[in-house]
């Protein structure tokens, strides 16, 4: 769990749960005060050093509270606040009101809009604002106010060009940056979904293997318990304690399985099982009627490996208990290549029996196996009985011996 924290969150911690602008579901109370609150603030300061500017009234107050009030909807309906701000922009100028912070709502506006991805109204709201300033600077500025007014130099009008390409070019960096984050989080959403169902799938493949062989062993045992119940007590009474050890060792391996759900960052209470508790193994087999002969001497094992490599005969003498006619199986352990090789034989035939079995046994090996980069064969063998080989790897890679 605690890997899945490290791996999904990328990104300085303030930028983790999105971009902070963009959230339609909230209305941006604040930010909209303050600009209101800069704006009039602002324009006030101009009007006092820009005499020759119409003097800022109650209509001019108006028209930067209304440009500003409806940045308010600049989530939910960004192409009219853009538009919005701009026609605000547009009379206030057009009355001869002084130059000052009025540009910062079209600003915002336009930046919301792009962000929110109207870029055709974001660049069409800023093109009528150039043009709407030229006609204002040049041509109509004979008949507004103030009286006596001059053509704007066109150097000037190439200041406010500069500007309106600076809104955009921020805008659509901004948008840019929205659209990498948005696919950012949905990698990380995927990747914590992966991670999820490998762990489902790995604890439910231990669970299968550290309960199917108990289960079989018990299974056996009941029934040889039930058979001689009346003609032999001792022999049955003798059965019933097999299904209680069987079933307080599959209680105990389940515990230790369910210990990786507790809280992240613990150590597992017990080592995972591996191939040291063979003779554990050949013991239970034994007391299910299987006599196990065990051929080889494992090699050093990664921890991944050994337990690997303990599954997959158990699971084995599992089946062999199940479905096969024989009382007899041979486990031959040997290492060559840097491969750990594993034959498990019986000698057949196969009963046709199921003890309880899921069938999800072979495939539960051969996810085992190629999440090491191994591999898993089973099958008949010619002679009649059976056959299960598996070949691990005897080194792991970091990857593999992180999961």
């Amino acid at each position: 769990m605690d890997e899945q924290r490290r791996v999904g969150g990328g990104g300085p911690p303030w930028w983790r749960h999105g971009p902070p602008w963009g959230d339609s579901a909230r209305w941006p109370w604040r930010s909209t005060l303050l600009v209101a609150v800069f704006v009039l603030g602002g324009s006030n300061f101009a009007s006092h050093s820009q005499p020759d500017r119409v003097h800022l009234d109650f209509l001019g107050r108006v028209l930067l509270i209304a440009g500003s009030g409806v940045l308010l909807w600049r989530h939910r309906y960004p192409v009219w606040v853009a538009f919005g701000t701009v026609l605000a922009t547009v009379l206030y100028l057009g009355a001869g009101y002084p130059y000052g912070p009025v540009f910062v709502t079209v600003a915002l506006g336009c930046f919301s809009a792009v962000v929110a991805g109207r870029r055709w109204a974001a660049w069409a709201a800023l093109g009528v604002l150039w043009a709407a300033h030229v006609l204002i600077s040049h041509w109509l500025y004979r008949w507004l106010p103030p009286a006596h007014d001059h053509a704007m130099p066109w150097g000037g009008e190439l200041a406010v060009a500069t500007w309106v390409v600076a809104i955009a070019a921020v805008s659509e960096l901004a948008r840019t940056r929205r659209d990498q984050w948005a696919r950012e989080r949905a990698e990380r959403a995927q990747a914590a979904r992966r991670r999820a169902d490998e762990e489902r799938l790995k604890m439910a493949r231990e669970l299968h293997d550290v309960l199917a062989h108990s289960i079989s062993v018990i299974n056996v045992q009941a029934g040889v318990g039930l058979a001689l119940l009346d003609s032999d007590p001792e022999q049955a009474r003798t059965a019933l304690t097999t299904i209680k050890a069987a079933s307080k060792e599959a209680l105990g391996e389940v515990r230790q399985v369910l210990d990786t759900l507790r809280t992240p960052g613990d150590a597992p209470r017990a080592p995972a099982p591996g191939l040291d508790r063979l003779p554990e193994l050949v013991e239970q087999a034994a007391s299910a009627g299987l006599t196990v002969a065990v051929d080889g001497t494992p090699p050093r094992l990664p921890p991944n490996t050994d337990l690997a490599a303990f599954r997959v005969i158990q699971e084995a003498l599992t089946n062999v208990v199940r479905h096969s006619g024989s009382r007899h199986a041979r486990v031959h352990i040997g290492h060559e290549g840097g491969a750990l090789r594993l034959r498990i034989d019986d000698d057949g035939p196969a009963t046709g029996a199921d003890a309880g079995g899921s069938g999800n046994g072979l495939a539960g090996m051969r996810e085992r196996a190629a999440a090491l980069g191994g591999t898993i064969e089973a099958g008949a063998r010619p002679d009649g009985g059976f056959r299960v080989l598996a070949v691990l790897p005897l080194k792991v890679t970091p990857k593999e011996d992180d999961r």
